[in-house]
């Protein structure tokens, strides 16, 4: 039988291109949640800064993260860019635990100025969590169809998605995170940075939510930097 998951949605406090800063707060967070899936935003370990250079899931600044990770047995979905294995960066998810960390996601449509200094992913993906399969998507993923039919494709439990929006967005990341469980038939986890995260966002949309298949909310945090929620998915 497969057991029950307790999924966070976090939108932790950020400081631009402060990557060894913003790892303690993930670790914070993770500590604080105690849960055994952590979704965090895009570009969260960077804030949305398109030049900051990339992360190696080898770095020793994940080590907070990682440390954290093996106390709560926690697994954390981080965002930050990345070089993948085409040696291309990516605007990418990397999975961490309390053995290490690894880049599992590459954010496949890319919008704004982001193609100027990132490559696309190329294929969806759904990782194993205690034997949930968690499909996974970042940012303006969530409003493309053809993602999100892929997506379901895999057959996923749980849509784990971080993002960056605006707070005049917020209609339309709700309007997303309701239409993927429906299209899914899964739950859907969204982690939306709240307050300022660099790359001009002086201002974020928060309000990281949990939905239920039928797209019924399970949890929602408000729009302040630091907070997180949580829900039991059976």
């Amino acid at each position: 039988m497969r057991t029950p998951l307790t999924v966070a949605a976090a939108q932790p406090a950020c400081t631009g291109g402060d990557v060894r800063g913003n790892a303690a707060e993930h670790a914070r967070i993770v500590r604080a949640a105690g849960a055994r899936l952590v979704v965090f935003p895009e570009l969260s370990l960077t804030g949305y800064e398109l030049d900051a250079d990339a992360v190696s899931p080898e770095d020793d600044e994940l080590d907070p993260i990682v440390a954290a990770c093996a106390e709560t047995t926690s697994v954390a979905l981080v965002g930050a860019p990345a070089e993948g294995e085409d040696g291309r960066a990516h605007i990418a998810m990397l999975r961490v635990t309390g053995a290490g960390a690894e880049l599992v996601y590459r954010k496949s449509y890319l919008g704004g100025e982001e193609p100027a200094r990132f490559a696309p992913g190329d294929r969806p993906v759904a990782i194993d969590v205690d034997g949930w399969r968690v499909g996974l998507g970042i940012c303006k993923d969530t409003g493309v169809e053809q993602h999100v039919a892929d997506t379901a494709a895999l057959a996923p439990d749980l849509y784990a998605a971080g993002l960056v929006h605006l707070p005049e967005e917020l209609a339309i990341q709700d309007e997303r995170g309701v239409r993927i469980a429906r299209t899914t038939g899964a739950h859907v986890a969204f982690a939306s940075f709240a307050g300022p995260t660099g790359g001009g966002f002086d201002r974020t949309a928060g309000v990281s939510s949990i939905w239920a298949p039928d797209g019924t909310p399970l949890a929602r945090a408000g729009a302040e930097p630091g907070e997180f929620v949580c829900a039991v998915l059976g």
